[in-house]
């Protein structure tokens, strides 16, 4: 049978027209993507000086756990795959290498450490493999024209430097300054951010700075010489446990100043409680979440959903520790990225989205919120006081920042 040539025509339009549609329906993937599963790599340090860190890659596991017992994101499970560097900088990019190379992940996530990080970012630049929401404060990793593929996640080092510095000269404007700080980047970046914050004032208030080695086994010789400059604000720009003997030594030494700690050192089960209560009552920090702890807290449905994972995926976690909110958060905002991924799972498109995210977290404090663009790799941009009241962190300021 002979077919009209104007149905041979229509035929062909319609073709023309329904190939292009199919061609935009396809699934495009990356190293680390099928239709079943999306691979995420990290490098933690789970052993060594930086293992108390190791609870926010646990927080991160069990969200992810959560997510896959509900279906996965579009469908696919994730695969978090995690490694150890032993608290050894050096050892990062090898691991990073591994993951990228033996273990074929999409991306690699939430990465311990300044140093670690800088370690592997000339690497996964080059290889164009996400080295999304790093665990570091630092502005360093906030340099989209030179590193396309690396992005921070929370306030930085030099916003939080700043805003003591304003509360200092807005609550205590006759104050002497002693600072200890980390002789590496992110020590530095930290008094710079204390400097701008003071402004003019900077070097006739900083009455001593002194930098200190990291990992160093003792800083009380350091606490000595702070105290001995008649400085009465403390800026304690110690991390993890390091901050633990700081606030330690100080009290024992009777040096009661007006003290300030890292957000990354606010764990009251992990930094707080070693330290003893009684010794950090009146440390200032920073946070950005909201209190987890009492009633009022509780009928927050955000928080109540937060409690609900903790006890059903994170059981064993200790429920005082901050780091399971930080390791939630960061896990909830590389779902929100995945999921804008829709079915084009490539490197390229994870950092398209990353680039372009303007969203709220449940545990976030109202007033903060994700948002980059492709200048602007820096997701979070605000904080806010706290005070350590000897029992818990309260508020002392509004939301603060760009």
């Amino acid at each position: 049978m002979s077919i009209h040539p104007s149905y041979r025509t229509l035929a062909a339009l319609l073709v023309g027209i329904l190939i292009p549609s199919a061609a935009l329906a396809q699934k495009s993937y990356d190293p680390g993507a099928t239709d079943a599963e999306i691979k995420i790599g990290s490098v933690m340090a789970y052993t060594g000086a930086q293992r108390e860190y190791a609870s926010v890659s646990r927080a991160e596991n069990a969200y992810f756990q959560m997510i896959n017992d509900r279906g996965g994101v579009n469908g696919r499970k994730i695969n978090f795959i995690r490694v150890d560097n032993g608290s050894d900088a050096t050892k990062s990019l090898a691991l990073a290498k591994q993951l990228v190379e033996q273990d074929h992940v999409l991306l690699i996530f939430s990465p311990l450490g300044t140093d670690s990080n800088l370690a592997m970012r000339a690497y996964l630049n080059e290889q164009k493999v996400p080295q999304l929401f790093v665990e570091s404060n630092s502005a360093i990793f906030d340099d989209p024209v030179h590193f396309p593929f690396t992005m921070g996640f929370f306030a930085t080092y030099q916003m939080e430097g700043a805003a003591y510095a304003r509360y200092i000269l807005k609550n205590k404007k006759a104050a002497k300054i002693g600072v200890l700080y980390a002789n590496d980047d992110a020590g530095k970046e930290y008094l710079a951010g204390v400097r701008a914050g003071l402004s003019e004032q900077a070097d006739a208030m900083i009455v001593k700075a002194i930098v200190y080695e990291s990992p160093n086994h003792s800083i009380e010789a350091q606490i000595r010489e702070l105290q001995a400059s008649g400085a009465d604000a403390f800026l304690n720009l110690t991390f993890g446990l390091l901050a633990t003997q700081a606030i330690r030594a100080a009290y024992d030494q009777g040096w009661h100043p007006l003290q300030f700690i890292p957000n990354s050192s606010i764990s009251v089960s992990i930094f707080i409680d070693p330290a003893g209560t009684e010794k950090a009552q009146g440390i200032i920090a920073n946070a950005r979440s909201k209190s987890w702890r009492g009633r009022e807290a509780a009928s927050d449905p955000a928080v109540k959903d937060y409690l609900d994972w903790l006890r059903q995926y994170n059981p064993q976690a200790n429920p005082h520790d901050q780091n399971n909110v930080a390791g939630y958060e960061r896990a909830e905002a590389l779902v929100e990225v995945l999921k804008n991924c829709g079915d084009t799972l490539t490197r390229a498109n994870v950092m398209q989205q990353a680039a372009n995210l303007d969203v709220e977290l449940g545990m976030l404090r109202p007033g903060i919120r994700l948002h980059t663009s492709p200048t602007d790799y820096q997701p979070i941009k605000q904080l806010y006081l706290i005070k350590f009241n000897g029992q818990a962190w309260m508020p002392v300021g509004p939301v603060t920042g760009e």
